[in-house]
């Protein structure tokens, strides 16, 4: 980790007044040249001398007694406790005022960094890593350290790898996170960016050297996320306003509002699968065994690239990465590297049944749009298989993804297996009851199977063959969300192989 500075309370209370956040402007009563040791959100992580930050609609002032309890001196917060007798410096917006004391507090580590942003409502994850394949490969070469990374699936800093819990870290988290990336000299590091972190600024202070604009569609509006389109748009466009480079599609809906809002970078780069007018402009895009090849035009060269990734979408997203390469001037043999040895988790992995029968795909496509996008391409990809689909939807939340997926099966599918995907508070048979509604529209049967392990045996076991099998949702995850909490579960992959072994094993 950087060497975190050592601020006074009065270094962070000036940054709130700068910032014109102070909800009250009677003088602090506090000694405002008291070392702060700390910043903390979470009652549990709290030492002597920490400047202690309310946060959240749930919070409790229980919370904030026991950090006074561990060492905390002063608090921040939105709503002053006059029964806890700490000094308060009242703030009229909480979250961003967590991000730039979050930046302060770890002494702007983003500084020290070329920071990659990635916003999409699909492949944000699938770009990512072949962005930091990219960079590995180009890194490695100079005997350099590998590049970090800050996406779905994990967090890997430098000093801490583990999975990760949100798509883009909470303020002080994340600043934790560039800091131990900077202190290593990781140099580069890659991170997606989602509607959610960029509306309610856990990205604030963070400098970007390239914001990657993917797509936008109908996912995350809900009365607990963006109550409309324009809300998520809007959200997803700031990225641009920290950013000295953008990489933005072409292809996207609502492209010429997304131009329009990366000329607030100082160089942008365009690519397209469709208009050859892009600065990074694919074509001739084929199968070639387990392959995508393609013919590829960007500003530096013209050469033919290759990703192992199933997925014509996935294309786009190399077009992204390769943008990317270009902002940063990596030579043209390390995109060609990075891109064919990526490897995403859980993001359209392949496996095959021993005599090419049954091909298997793992896929976490969780939404109308992307499993579509799934659909069609393995359709393309796999002609004259009979194309079997296995997912379900999340309960409680994202109600809309029953629509959208219920109708991308019942369009696109040739068979139907229904099953859980993190049920949590309702009835899984209820979830699968709602999705078919939407099947039975396109005139198509479907199956329900609750159990997520034999819904995925049944789906290979029982396939009419030559088939390929698109097990969408949870991708590489293992746990499912129920009732009561987080429940321990197999990956898709592994439960794909498992099944598989068991067919060849016949």
């Amino acid at each position: 980790m950087m060497n975190r500075p050592q601020h006074s309370l009065g270094d962070y209370y000036q940054l709130l007044i700068r910032a014109g956040l102070l909800a009250d402007q009677r003088p602090l009563a506090a000694d405002l040249t008291r070392r702060v040791a700390l910043v903390s959100c979470d009652s549990n992580r709290v030492i002597p001398e920490t400047l202690f930050v309310c946060k959240g609609a749930k919070f409790k002032e229980e919370y904030l007694r026991s950090a006074m309890e561990q060492g905390a001196f002063a608090y921040v917060s939105q709503t002053p406790y006059p029964n806890v007798p700490l000094p308060c410096i009242p703030v009229t917006d909480i979250r961003r005022a967590m991000g730039l004391l979050a930046d302060l507090a770890y002494g702007h580590p983003s500084g020290a960094l070329k920071i990659t942003g990635i916003t999409g409502t699909k492949g944000k994850t699938t770009t990512a890593y072949y962005i930091k394949s990219i960079l590995d490969a180009w890194l490695t070469a100079q005997n350099h350290r590998e590049s970090a990374l800050l996406s779905t699936i994990v967090t890997d800093d430098g000093v801490e790898r583990r999975p990760a819990k949100l798509t883009t870290p909470e303020p002080l988290d994340l600043q934790r996170h560039l800091s131990n990336a900077a202190g290593v000299g990781a140099d580069y590091l890659t991170m997606e960016v989602s509607s959610q972190a960029l509306k309610y600024g856990r990205v604030i202070g963070v400098d970007l050297a390239c914001a990657v604009f993917l797509n936008i569609g109908e996912d995350h509006i809900s009365p607990v996320e963006h109550p409309d389109l324009e809300d998520y748009l809007r959200s997803k466009l700031l990225i641009f306003r920290q950013a000295q480079a953008a990489c933005i599609s072409m292809d996207c809906d609502h492209a010429g509002e997304v131009a329009a809002a990366a000329q607030a970078c100082g160089k942008v780069l365009t690519f397209s699968r469709k208009d050859p007018s892009a600065d990074v402009y694919a074509r001739d895009i084929r199968k070639q065994g387990d392959r995508l090849v393609f013919w590829v035009r960007t500003p530096r060269y013209e050469r033919e690239l290759a990703i192992s990734t199933p997925g014509l979408f996935n294309v786009e997203n190399a077009l992204a990465a390769a943008a990317v390469a270009e902002v940063y001037d990596i030579p043209a043999d390390y995109v060609a590297q990075g891109l064919v040895e990526a490897f995403v988790p859980g993001r359209m992995e392949h496996y095959a049944s021993a005599d090419g029968q049954i091909s298997v795909i793992v896929d976490y496509s969780h939404n109308g749009m992307s499993l579509e996008n799934a659909l069609r391409s393995v359709r393309e990809e796999y002609p004259g298989r009979e194309l079997t689909v296995l997912f379900g939807c999340t309960g409680g939340k994202g109600i809309d993804r029953r629509e959208g997926m219920g109708n991308a099966a019942g369009a696109l599918a040739d068979r139907i297996l229904l099953t859980e995907d993190d049920p949590g508070p309702e009835e899984v048979e209820d979830i699968c009851a709602d999705i078919g509604r939407f099947i039975s529209a396109h005139g198509k049967s479907y199956e329900v199977i609750p159990d997520r392990e034999r819904a995925v045996e049944q789906a290979i076991l029982q396939a009419r063959r030559p088939a390929v099998v698109l097990l969408a949702g949870k991708g590489c995850e293992v746990a499912q969300k129920r009732k009561n909490g987080p429940e321990p579960c197999l990956p898709d992959g592994q439960l794909a192989r498992r099944t598989l072994e068991r067919y060849d094993a016949r």
